[in-house]
Formats: C-alpha cells, structure tokens, sequence
C-alpha cells in the first residue's frame, strides 16, 4: 500500500530531477502519492470518528444527562455524529481506491494509543479531566493526519502539473496513451 511510502513520496528526493523520468514513471509518482492520500483520508476519517463520539460525550457532559451508550448508538444511527463537518469547501477529490486502507502504521498504532475500541466503550465511565485528554490527543493527531495528507495532495498536483506541461510543450502526445 502506498501509505507505508508516504516519507518516500514527501521526501524532496521524489520530486527531483522530474524532467528526466519518463512520462510512465511521473503519472506512476502521482498515482502513488494520490493513493497515499486517500488512505491517509480513510485513517483520518477513523481519528475524526473517535473524536466525534468524545466530542459527543463531553457535550453529554455538560448538559448533565446521564451516560448513556444506547443514546450514543441513536444518534450515530441518525448521523448526528460522524456526519457533520466531514465536507470542507470546495470541489474535493474522487479517490480512486474506494476500499478501506490498510489500518497498520504509526495513525492507527498511535490512534489505539490514545484510545482503542474497546476503551470507547468504557467512555461514560471515565472522569471529565481524562476525556478532556483523549480528545486534546484526538486533536493532535488529526492535525499532524491532515496536515500530511495536504502534503500528499501537493505532491500529487506537483507531479500532475510536470504531466501538464510535457503535454502543453509538445514533450507528450496524446497518443503516447493509446500505446
């Protein structure tokens, strides 16, 4: 999978000396570097995911009511949770791998870390100044995700810019696909 590349793909070496590699190799880059950032959109999706169901919870919090997991349950079943905010502005990206990511690496190995499954469970439980934690780490890790992953997306539009130019200075043909 090409998220275990992604310190390859954002390493300056990866784009270096573009115009010397084949029109093969630089769509293959971006190929491998819009890959990396639709897993990495799947991993962040997760960590938004348990920190929608914490945000949950310390709203719950606050207006006093009483832990409730069925309540919780409800509302994900309605999207009350998980659904909002998930779309920013714009025209956004297709990916082209519509499959779950492979949830290894250092996202999920951190994401469990901070809070596995089966802690989520035992969220009621635990006291304010501990969930209060868990979701200043959920924060973090969402903005170190997002953040790598708007590097991969420069990345890619770095590569699909070179494919761009080869073709607008006559370097590339249109029927160099269809070969």
């Amino acid at each position: 999978m090409a998220i275990s590349r992604i310190d390859d793909i954002l390493s300056p070496a990866y784009v270096e000396g573009l115009d010397e590699l084949s029109l093969v190799d630089v769509r293959a880059r971006r190929d491998e570097s819009q890959e990396a950032a639709d897993e990495l959109s799947y991993l962040r999706r997760m960590v938004q995911g348990r920190l929608d169901i914490v945000h949950a919870d310390l709203q719950r919090r606050a207006g006093g009511e009483p832990g409730d997991l069925h309540d919780l349950v409800e509302q994900l079943k309605r999207g009350e949770i998980l659904g909002e905010g998930t779309r920013g502005a714009g025209l956004g990206r297709l990916p082209s791998n519509l499959t779950p990511a492979e949830a290894d690496g250092w996202i999920a190995a951190e994401l469990d870390t901070i809070i596995d499954a089966a802690r989520m469970s035992t969220l009621p439980d635990l006291d304010e100044t501990e969930v209060r934690a868990i979701a200043d780490k959920l924060e973090e890790l969402e903005r170190r995700v997002s953040h790598q992953r708007a590097e991969l997306h420069e990345r890619a539009n770095t590569l699909q810019e070179e494919i761009v130019r080869r073709y607008k200075s006559g370097e590339a043909t249109v029927d160099s696909l269809l070969k």
